[in-house]
């Protein structure tokens, strides 16, 4: 019997004789779940991509781990520190990093700025000296030396790689006390800028210097860091790695990883994507009921044949799957074919980039297979409470004239 009502299902849908409006309100039905599960798809995917990009571009501003001190900003018993990092097989490099907001000022020009100090196993770490698209990277032999961010470096004019024109920082200077000159209000520096890098909205008005710089301007004693950032050998052991410096270093060091360092960022695009997600599970929803719809006009149409099943002895309750297996053919159709349709608009952007949010950038696209399950099953999930709730027909509808 179930076979049989299966079946008849399956004539109900792919007859070519029958009923216009039938043949209509199903064959709309199936074009607005694939519409909907196609733009569904299309849009997690380039959320996906999105993840990836921010990815990148935070990838040079924090690394796999990075140690900060829980009481001050700096780091305490630097020695013991940097013996357990380098007795540690799993890191491969780390650097010390002091990171303070400056003011820079140039030809009369002047911005806020951030700058951050670094040692020469900085680039081990993160790698943006291979960024730079102008100039060189700080050789590390004179601590005024600097890479700097290239809108920065453009709205301050400053030349590159010039032996005759500096820029020069301000830090200011924490005390108490009467100011008598101007040497008690900050410290200064002139910085020669020997290379620029592309900035991006994480990288946004930074200098890059030696660590020497900021242990000057911020008068610290040498070898002094504020944090200490580390590269993995392997990132996917970033937990065990973390638990293990915790235990060795002690409650005055705090470990974070590259998702804790940048939390307040990644749950704003995870929102972002929750939202996005039950928008569109609102309006799979709302298709569904072309899928109502269909099951109604067909359930009107074939009421006489349904009678004729009932005086043959078919149960009711087969009956009642007939349209329910209808309406699952219905809402499979639509999510195959959307499915197909939102991974050949990915693939079609993929290739030509053809969507773009800029000039430069297009829109990011990833397929990944749970995005398929995603959409499946929220459209499975809707599709199949509708066509279970409209298939519940009564004996006395079907019967009476």
């Amino acid at each position: 019997m179930r076979n049989i009502a299966f079946y008849i299902a399956s004539r109900y849908l792919l007859a070519k004789k029958g009923s216009t409006a039938v043949t209509f309100i199903t064959w709309l039905a199936i074009g607005a779940m694939t519409v909907a599960v196609a733009a569904m798809f299309v849009i997690i995917s380039v959320f996906s991509g999105l993840e990836d990009l921010n990815k990148d571009l935070i990838s040079n501003l924090h690394a796999d781990l990075t140690i900060k001190s829980t009481s001050g900003k700096t780091i305490k018993d630097l020695d013991n520190v940097e013996n357990v990092l380098k007795n540690n097989t799993e890191i491969s490099s780390f650097s010390r990093v002091i990171e303070e907001k400056i003011y820079i000022s140039y030809n009369g020009k002047g911005d806020i700025a951030y700058l951050r100090g670094v040692d020469s196993a900085y680039t081990k770490v993160n790698p943006i000296d291979k960024n730079i698209f102008y100039g060189t990277y700080p050789s590390f032999r004179y601590s005024n030396e600097v890479l700097m961010e290239n809108s920065l470096d453009n709205r301050l004019s400053i030349p590159v790689a010039s032996s005759s024109d500096y820029a020069t920082v301000f830090m200011p200077k924490p005390g108490l006390g009467i100011i008598n000159k101007e040497e008690d209000i900050y410290n200064k520096k002139d910085i020669l800028v020997t290379g620029v890098f592309p900035g991006n909205d994480q990288l946004d008005n930074y200098i890059i210097a030696p660590i020497e710089l900021t242990e000057e301007l911020l008068s610290l004693p040498r070898n002094s860091a504020y944090n200490i950032v580390i590269k993995l050998k392997n990132p996917d052991h970033t937990a065990l790695v973390k638990e293990k410096l915790i235990s060795a270093l002690g409650k005055n060091i705090q470990v974070k990883t590259k998702e804790e360092e940048n939390a307040a960022f990644w749950k704003m695009i995870n929102t972002e994507k929750l939202f996005i997600y039950l928008i569109f599970a609102l309006v799979i929803f709302i298709t569904t009921f072309n899928l109502a719809g269909a099951i109604i006009i067909l359930q009107l149409d074939k009421k006489e044949q349904a009678k004729s099943l009932i005086s043959l002895g078919f149960p009711l309750s087969h009956l009642r799957k007939t349209y329910f297996y209808t309406g699952i053919l219905i809402v499979i159709s639509g999510i195959i074919t959307g499915l197909i349709l939102g991974t050949a608009l990915c693939y079609f952007q993929l290739y030509t980039e053809f969507f773009r949010a800029n000039e430069t950038l297009p829109f990011p696209v990833k397929i990944v297979g749970k995005n398929y399950l995603i959409v499946a099953l929220t459209a499975s999930f809707f599709g199949f409470a509708i066509s279970w709730f409209f298939s519940k027909i009564s004996k006395e509808y079907i019967i009476k004239n």
